[in-house]
């Protein structure tokens, strides 16, 4: 029996320009994944998981769009298995979150099978290995930002290339604000490719002055400097908004922490459009018209917790 436990994860900074070669913040959250996954004697693949019950032959695995990760993961190593095995995956978040849960599960999953073929991956080639799986199911959209956070724990540096990963010191109390509803990252990338098309120029502007304040960002980190960081996650809000991924919503979330007199800076984590808002100090809860999702940074990363023959 192999068991994985794998935080999920939130950005702190990086969303969109990311994809340009600029800089990401992220950090690993204390909710977590556990996959486990037990051998079987025959050929037989059985999962469950709050998404999907599923069974079918190791060698002939048939689509199941809910499972579109897992089910990759295992076809990427199916040829190395060394039989059929029941995963069960058992989340402390829900899907519907922005909580990096698909790249928790990816690398929980990828994890698993490795092991379950005799590996034992170093966390760089743990992270190529999942990045791959993301890549083919999403047509080679993905950053990889919360896979390495979800993988290497506590607050990460990440850059896609040339190829950056740095742990960061921590931060002070963090607080997150889900408004109701979510659209996929795909969907949100490829809107903002289709205005980004219509004025390059500008949109191209707009990736370097993101990569500039992450980078102002990281720096405020080292020194402690946690009004300055506040003032930069705010900055950042506003260029979200120019790119155009801040509907009603998320504005109106945002105005109302800002109002809170503990709240530092605000920004939406993710790729915007719905889901969550980030901010750097705690709120009240009770004076915020929307989901509160108390959240802490898991200095864990992804971690093998149990493992034993039978």
């Amino acid at each position: 029996m192999i068991r994985v436990k794998v935080p999920g994860s939130l950005m702190l900074m990086g969303e969109h320009a990311v994809l340009q070669g600029e800089l990401a913040l992220a950090l690993a959250v204390a909710r977590y994944i556990d996959v486990k996954l037990v051998a079987r004697a025959d050929s037989e693949v059985v999962i469950s998981s709050s998404l999907a019950q599923y069974r079918a032959a190791l060698h002939n695995l048939t689509p199941e769009p809910k499972l579109s990760f897992v089910l990759r993961a295992i076809e990427e190593r199916v040829e190395h298995l060394p039989s059929g095995f029941e995963l069960s995956i058992n989340s402390e978040f829900s899907h519907e979150v922005g909580l990096g849960s698909s790249a928790a599960v990816t690398a929980g999953v990828v994890a698993a099978l490795s092991r379950f073929c005799g590996e034992q991956l170093a966390a760089d080639a743990l992270f190529e290995r999942a990045l791959r799986v993301v890549h083919r199911v999403q047509g080679g959209r993905g950053s990889g930002t919360d896979l390495v956070a979800s993988i290497y724990g506590g607050l990460v540096a990440y850059r896609v290339e040339p190829r950056e990963i740095r742990r960061l010191s921590g931060l002070p109390p963090i607080d997150l604000y889900y408004v109701g509803y979510k659209m996929k990252t795909p969907e949100v990338i490829a809107r903002v490719e289709t205005l980004a098309a219509k004025a390059p120029g500008l949109y191209s502007g707009i990736y370097r002055l993101m990569g500039e304040t992450a980078e102002a960002a990281e720096a405020a980190i080292h020194q402690q400097e946690w009004a300055l960081l506040g003032q930069l996650m705010d900055s950042y809000a506003g260029l979200m908004d120019a790119l155009g991924v801040c509907d009603k919503a998320l504005a109106d979330l945002q105005y109302q922490l800002r109002d809170q007199a503990d709240v530092l800076g605000v920004k939406i984590s993710g790729s915007g459009l719905g889901d969550s808002v980030i901010c750097l100090g705690q709120a009240a809860p009770q004076e915020i018209n929307y989901t509160h999702i108390p959240v802490e940074i898991s200095q864990q990363g992804l971690t093998i917790v149990d493992e034993r023959d039978g």
